[in-house]
């Protein structure tokens, strides 16, 4: 038989008021502090939207965090909360305990509601210690309320709980600020985007995603909304390709207005592009309009020509990074000397390398180590997919002898592992993995390291080795 802490008084005074809702709202002026995020909780979960629209009239704290409740919330208890605002915004005297200023509906990891244990002054800290943000730059003093959202837009429209919000917000906005930090487009068309940020301060905004394949005068639609996001530091582009019934001219104007607008992204510093391919031989009208440098470039599936690659190097904006991933770009013809030259800029700074499925053979190999040898902080280092000979491999993991912090490595099975045809001979893959071991721990302890081979030509799948041996389905 198990021993179970009984509930405190404090606790079953809160479920005997949820049980009636006529008792409890008139007693929440005087209602613990404490009591008010649990009782808040179960009356979530019990649906009592009175209840909440009370509570919310009276919320002792700076902060109320629905965001973290809202996967087991309905619309029903969005409006509960939004008919509480209503109330304060409408009423020219405060409620005597009232203290809300931020309104956040951000899906957040941590589960505030779980901080409560009893501790009312260290709980009251928890609770509004996390500020979802330094104050917005045009949150004026009129308005005095903050509303706090990450946008997912997604489909053709919004979802009921956006459209709600929405169409709460527009009819209420010279009394409050809506605050979005994180954007997110999975597909949307832009007038229907548009009618959501027209809502948003825009200089807010944080992150964008645009995970969706767009047309490339799509892209420049939005342009002019990026280009007002001042405090950007991430923007991750998916997918955008160039429709084959544009004109080179038409093609010329809409890159212009996509990348005139990097002239404006003071605070940029992660730059993700994948499968992007209208930057080819435009890739220095963005890099030459960052103001700051990055930390994270990566460019994945992406077309570069010659002239790109050349002058990747150059640019101010390349000597601090942290996160270099340059996976899927074909590096065969190119020289190596700018990727030496990177990563000898960004030596004290860069702390992951992926150099995944990019072609470089043993001679542009050779030429990189010696720039890799003296990146101190690498952690993360990935060169699988690369057509490389053991002598090259060996060279390579010679030169990593003194990067103590490496704490993944990932490497291709050797070009001897493969017969003429392109198949893997798994017991000479085996084989040269061991020599390659012996090599290396002989020089350091590696953390975790891994070799895998190119996908099998037969049945797809990738041979590897990390802890044990694992060969294809074949």
């Amino acid at each position: 038989m198990s021993l179970q802490t009984p509930p405190r008084l404090l606790e079953l005074a809160g479920q005997s008021l949820l049980r009636d809702e006529a008792l409890a709202i008139p007693t929440l002026e005087e209602l613990p502090t404490e009591l008010f995020p649990p009782l808040f909780k179960e009356a979530v979960t019990r649906r009592h939207s009175k209840t909440l629209t009370a509570m919310v009239q009276a919320w002792p704290f700076t902060r109320l965090p629905l965001g973290s409740l809202m996967p087991t919330c309905e619309l029903d208890t969005l409006r509960a909360v939004l008919d509480g605002l209503d109330v304060l915004l409408a009423g020219k005297v405060r409620p005597r305990r009232w203290n809300l200023q931020v309104l956040d509906l951000q899906n957040v990891d941590e589960n505030f509601w779980t901080v409560w244990s009893g501790d009312t002054v260290c709980s009251s800290k928890a609770m509004n210690k996390r500020q979802t943000a330094k104050d917005c730059a045009k949150m004026g003093r009129q308005q005095p309320m903050k509303v706090v959202v990450d946008f997912y837009l997604t489909g053709k429209k919004l979802d009921e709980f956006l459209t709600y919000l929405i169409l709460w917000v527009k009819k209420r906005k010279d009394f409050l600020h809506l605050c979005c930090k994180k954007l997110v487009i999975f597909s949307m068309p832009v007038q229907n985007i548009s009618k959501v940020l027209e809502l948003v301060d825009l200089d807010c905004i944080q992150e964008v995603e645009m995970n969706c394949p767009w047309e490339l005068s799509t892209l420049a639609k939005f342009a002019p909304y990026l280009g007002q996001m001042s405090h950007l530091g991430k923007l991750v582009l998916f997918n955008i390709y160039v429709s084959a019934h544009i004109s080179p001219e038409e093609k010329e104007q809409f890159v212009t207005q996509f990348t005139s607008q990097f002239l404006k992204l003071d605070n940029l510093q992660k730059l993700y592009m994948y499968s992007v391919s209208f930057l080819e031989d435009r890739l220095h009208q963005v890099l030459r309009c960052l103001k700051t440098p990055l930390d994270t470039l990566v460019m994945i599936d992406c077309l570069l020509s010659a002239s790109d690659w050349e002058n990747l190097s150059c640019w101010p904006s390349m000597s601090q990074l942290k996160e270099l991933d340059l996976s899927g770009i074909i590096l065969t013809d190119f020289s190596p000397g700018p990727l030496q030259l990177m990563l000898e800029r960004a030596a004290a700074t860069v702390q992951s390398l992926l150099l995944e499925d990019c072609g470089i053979v043993d001679s542009q190999l050779n030429v990189i180590v010696p720039a890799l040898s003296r990146c101190c902080q690498l952690t993360t280092f990935s060169f699988c997919g690369n057509p490389t000979s053991v002598a090259a491999l060996e060279n390579l993991l010679r030169h990593t002898a003194r990067l103590s912090k490496l704490s993944l490595e990932i490497y291709p099975a050797p070009l001897e592992s493969y017969d003429v045809e392109g198949a893997l001979n798994f017991s000479k893959f085996v084989q040269f993995r061991a020599e390659l071991m012996e090599i290396l721990r002989d020089l350091r302890q590696p953390k975790r390291i891994m070799f895998t081979a190119v996908p099998c030509p037969h049945c797809g799948d990738k041979a590897s080795y990390d802890l044990e041996p694992s060969p294809c389905c074949c």
